[in-house]
């Protein structure tokens, strides 16, 4: 990751802003059948890339307010699974939440650096991921009427938060968890 993120700083000249977004999730299993496999390659994927992603673009943010130019954005990708429950998809809640907490302290930690560290956290959302679930005659009977928006959130109703985030317009913001979901978490 180290290499990843220098060559980026290399090729661009600088890195002001970082979105963390790589996620997967296992295949569905009740809890007492989950695979210890897929259990570690999601923590793998989802957990300790994100946290040598922001590790890494921290450091060369943290080195360049050192030479008198602070500031910089990292915006973690999480999901409505870091806060709501994720039954027969534990380890990719689980990671999730964890990559909230990363987002918290490393907030704590680089405010004093100009450097913001928030979270997106995206409902259910129309992208491979859960394409299963798009299919399901029952999800969509039973999921989709629980959000307020009546449909499936599509991949380009999320620009607009990244843009906000990676702006100056959010300058005083920081450790924060923004949920984009069409009001399921409050339904």
């Amino acid at each position: 990751m180290a290499d990843g993120v220098r060559a980026a700083v290399e090729l661009l000249g600088d890195l002001d802003v970082v979105v963390v977004n790589a996620g997967m999730a296992p295949p569905l299993a009740r809890l007492v059948d989950a695979s210890t496999d897929d259990y570690r390659t999601t923590m793998a994927t989802n957990l300790d890339g994100a946290f040598w992603t922001v590790r890494e673009s921290a450091r060369v943010m943290v080195e360049r307010a050192a030479r008198g130019r602070p500031g910089g954005s990292i915006i973690a990708v999480a999901s409505l699974a870091a806060i709501e429950g994720a039954a027969r998809n534990h380890a990719y809640g689980m990671t999730k939440a964890g990559l909230t907490a990363l987002v918290r302290s490393s907030a704590v930690e680089l405010a004093r650096y100009g450097i913001r560290v928030n979270a997106v956290l995206p409902g259910w959302t129309a992208t491979d991921m859960p394409s299963a679930a798009q299919t399901s005659t029952a999800f969509a009977e039973k999921v989709i009427p629980r959000v307020p928006a009546g449909r499936w959130g599509q991949p380009e109703e999320f620009g607009g938060i990244a843009v906000y985030l990676a702006s100056d317009a959010s300058s005083y913001q920081t450790g924060t968890t923004v949920v984009v979901d069409g009001g399921y978490s409050i339904f």
